[in-house]
């Protein structure tokens, strides 16, 4: 078995970075990227570098308590609970910084529970691997969906989160369901595509624009679903589809941020995956090359 070398400080430092590189990808349809904020009138570039910048500290956190679980063979789900403490500080350090705003709901979640994820196999002894990360995270996260959605009937209606009104008209889980399957977006398609397009020479940047359309074309997008309705988010698939059977480039995805932007349209779901994608990307990368040089 081949023991890992990495740190918590370098957990953090890639689901930060994961987070930078997601907002900075451009472009993104309806989604805000350098170019514009897509179909926002609330946030724009520089309230995704604050949010980022307020969450530093809470990824390194995420993946200490990983490491104290993996150390000490605490078992996964029981070392959940304390990561969910965690974001729910982190939550509050990003409203802080963005006034209100949900800029990284999403990402604080799957980042911060995959920084655990890799945190607890790192203090285990074992070698961080995508696919293992991806994996612990269905495991220690697994009966999550049964839990939070037990009682949304019972609560009124303006309580309810996006979420939780997505599951009760169509009972779409979202990124719970996504997480205690142990990412199966990420796994068989975005992961993928990335490294299939980073392979072929093309540039970070457009490699994760070309991703994007990916996830889109996979995944119920609970965001689109919440402002529109369930059949604007199938259209978006069907979109993504063609685009992907057709042979896409970037400036076909240029086009589409514009009438993304027109129809009011945010795949912000999506988006959290794109960073996810990166996230276990680099992750395994620079687990690889830690073999390589030990």
């Amino acid at each position: 078995m081949t023991r890992t070398t990495i740190t918590a400080k370098e957990i953090g430092s890639l689901a930060l970075e994961a987070m930078l590189l997601e907002v900075s990808a451009t472009p993104k349809p309806g989604l805000v990227d350098r170019n514009n904020s897509g179909a926002h009138n609330d946030m724009d570039f520089f309230t995704f570098m604050r949010s980022a910048a307020s969450l530093a500290e809470s990824f390194v956190e995420f993946a200490e308590e990983g490491f104290r679980g993996g150390k000490g063979n605490i078992p996964p789900s029981e070392v959940f609970p304390n990561v969910r403490k965690i974001g729910v500080i982190a939550e509050k350090k990003m409203f802080l910084a963005t006034n209100g705003i949900n800029t990284h709901k999403g990402e604080i979640f799957s980042l911060g529970l995959l920084s655990a994820c890799a945190g607890y196999i790192a203090g285990s002894g074992s070698e961080i691997t995508a696919d293992g990360v991806m994996t612990l995270a269905g495991g220690m996260c697994r009966g999550i969906c049964g839990r939070d959605f037990a009682d949304v009937n019972t609560k009124l209606p303006g309580t309810l989160t996006k979420g939780e009104r997505v599951f009760i008209e169509h009972g779409i889980t979202g990124i719970r369901g996504e997480a205690e399957s142990g990412y199966p977006v990420v796994r068989n398609v975005s992961l993928p595509a990335l490294t299939k397009y980073l392979a072929e020479g093309l540039s970070i940047n457009d490699a994760l624009a070309m991703t994007l359309i990916h996830i889109m074309a996979d995944a119920h997008d609970t965001n689109i679903i919440s402002r529109h309705d369930l059949s604007i988010a199938e259209e978006v698939m069907t979109t993504a589809r063609e685009m992907i059977e057709s042979g896409f480039g970037v400036e076909d995805v240029r086009r589409l941020d514009d009438d993304f932007i027109l129809k009011w349209i945010s795949p912000g779901g999506s988006g959290d995956l794109l960073a996810v994608t990166w996230f276990v990307h680099s992750l395994s990368s620079l687990a690889e090359r830690q073999c390589l040089e030990s």
